[in-house]
């Protein structure tokens, strides 16, 4: 949590500083930022240890600023910076088209500090007078404050799944735990999260009250009572715990698991069937039939049991009564990584580095795909730097056993839907990912048909994050999904499931739209370090709230299976 903290205040910072057109300084702290992201060392024990300059990237000035961080919660200079620049700026960044700069213009020339503020001025046609806005980007500025509003109440599930299971295994170690399950949101897999909900079962619930609430991860008590607790955590996030009987606590967790849609078509079945069910129990009059384990409810109901995945009232209640859900694809079905970049481009760790993590996670074979050509902000590589990596990845495979690596690489797709790198060049490659990191507003037809070009090209095995989303900034491109969906069928392009936090996408339901295409996926991390390795089980998730089984994820098939199935 503390690194987290340590790196947000440095990325703000970064952002005043951008305000001021200080570039040298926001590259430092943007740098510094990212290392401390990546750390898997706790900040303040490399702090404790006089460690902190030898950090990549970090000198003996923002070290000093960190220090500051961790001692007193914030630095001098961080609080200087907001007096001069008093905007929200967590809040005017999430609407898309707001960059340091802009903030700053409509700050001097409008007073502009908030969400509130900024819809205002737009409502009022005040901010098209400005220098280099307009009418158009306030149009589009006032839609995007729509669509930041939307989620501004909610976190992002990668964010806040590390902060639940931490709660969790906490409150697992007591020894009066019994058994201990995260609910809700988080456990169903949504992208996004309102807050944490963990149910416990024990002998003694005023013990596990007192613990919950006096955590150091704590800052303010709700709520405290004998069964049922909430604080808000630090971070602002608040989180419930309650405590039920084993006897209920199958039923419990279906409940508070939720979706409440699903909740209210599986009283509508026990109705039907002359039963009740609650949070208590299924029940027959006043007996109990089931309620100690959620499988037992859906046997007595007659159904199939329900990942809590698919829990959305989409079709899945349905299926469970006729024996038709799909067998879900899991974390272990998944044998390579096809996307991970280095510090060859713009990664953090080498590219050995990468691989044993990769080792580390068990895989069979991983794609190293790093950024190309003319996405320059990435660091892309070159064709000459490109086939020099592929004589590095020849190196590695001839010292490192139990993995294969893949020559491959994140080429851009134009405006016109070339690639950025010769298909000469490209032949020589295992795996090719294609992906438009530019011009995502293009508009409806342009950008499609780019994107299509691009499939068609016989080089392009993968289609990465396809709609170019980023949760929270930036909203789905918008294209033709069924054509693209079509012609990835057509031309065997792989789509990829992308598990960055912030972009997961394909999002669910657009995988069960592909499937039903016939479109075949890849799960893949986008990895830019070692520990982001780990974000697969955000993808898998994903994937499995589109119904996605083993059978349609390419990269479930071992090595020899995997590069058949690639385009010939």
């Amino acid at each position: 949590m503390l690194n987290e903290k340590v790196a947000k205040i440095l990325n703000s910072i970064a952002d005043y500083l951008e305000m001021e057109d200080d570039f040298f300084r926001v590259k430092a702290y943007r740098q510094a930022a990212h290392t401390v992201e990546v750390l898997t060392t706790d900040i303040e024990t490399i702090h404790q240890e006089g460690k902190l300059i030898k950090l990549p990237g970090i000198g003996q000035h923002i070290a000093g600023k960190i220090e500051e961080i961790i001692e007193k919660g914030t630095a001098d200079f961080y609080e200087k910076l907001k007096e001069k620049y008093p905007v929200n700026f967590e809040e005017l960044r999430g609407v898309e088209g707001l960059g340091p700069k802009t903030i700053k213009l409509l700050y001097q020339e409008l007073g502009i500090k908030n969400l509130d503020d900024l819809e205002r001025e737009a409502k009022r046609h005040h901010i098209r007078r400005l220098k280099g806005m307009g009418d158009k980007k306030e149009k589009a500025l006032l839609e995007n404050i729509v669509f930041a509003r939307k989620f501004r109440s909610r976190n992002l599930l990668g964010e806040v799944m590390p902060l639940a299971e931490k709660i969790k295994k906490r409150i697992e170690a007591l020894p009066q735990s019994r058994k201990v399950e995260i609910v809700g949101s988080i456990r169903r897999r949504k992208e996004t999260v309102g807050d944490i909900d963990v149910l416990v079962t024990t002998p003694q619930p005023q013990d596990i009250m007192d613990y919950f609430v006096s955590m150091d991860l704590v800052g303010e008590i709700i709520v405290q009572g004998p069964s049922k607790s909430t604080v808000r955590l630090k971070d602002g996030i608040e989180c419930d715990i309650r405590v039920f009987d084993e006897e209920v606590f199958g039923a419990a967790l279906m409940y508070f698991t939720g979706s409440k849609e699903m909740n209210v078509e599986m009283r509508k079945i026990s109705i039907s069937r002359g039963m009740k069910l609650s949070e208590y129990g299924l029940f027959k009059k006043e007996k109990r039939v089931a309620g100690k384990k959620e499988e037992d409810i859906f046997h007595a109901l007659e159904m199939d049991y329900i990942p809590p995945e698919l829990r959305e009232n989409r079709g899945e209640v349905e299926a469970a009564q006729k024996g038709e859900l799909p067998l879900l694809l899991k974390v272990e079905d998944i044998k390579g990584d096809l996307h991970l970049h280095s510090n060859w481009s713009d990664g953090k760790n080498t590219l050995e580095e990468m691989v044993l993590g990769a080792i580390f996670k068990g895989y069979e074979y991983v794609a190293i795909t790093e950024h190309t050509g003319s996405l320059k902000i990435a660091n892309g590589l070159g064709e000459e730097k490109l086939m020099q990596q592929a004589r590095e990845i020849d190196r590695l495979n001839d010292e490192l056993e139990n993995i294969t690596i893949l020559k491959g690489a994140e080429v851009n797709i134009d405006l016109d839907g070339r690639l950025d790198i010769r298909d000469e060049v490209l032949q020589e490659m295992d795996v090719v990912v294609a992906a438009v990191h530019s011009g995502l507003n293009q508009g409806y037809f342009d950008l499609t048909r780019r994107i299509v070009t691009a499939m068609e090209n016989e080089n392009v095995d993968i289609l990465a994050h396809p709609t170019g989303r980023k949760l929270q900034k930036r909203k789905e491109s918008e294209v033709n999904l069924n054509q693209i969906f079509d012609v990835a069928q057509e031309t065997g392009t792989l789509l990829e499931v992308n598990s960055n936090p912030v972009r997961l996408d394909l999002r669910d339901m657009n995988v069960k739209r592909a499937l039903e295409h016939g479109c075949k996926l890849v799960v893949n991390t986008d990895a830019h370090s070692q520990n982001q390795l780990n974000n697969i089980q955000l993808g898998v998730g994903t994937a499995r709230r589109g119904w996605a089984q083993k059978k349609d994820v390419v990269n479930t098939l071992p090595l020899k299976g995997f590069l058949k199935a690639l385009k010939d």
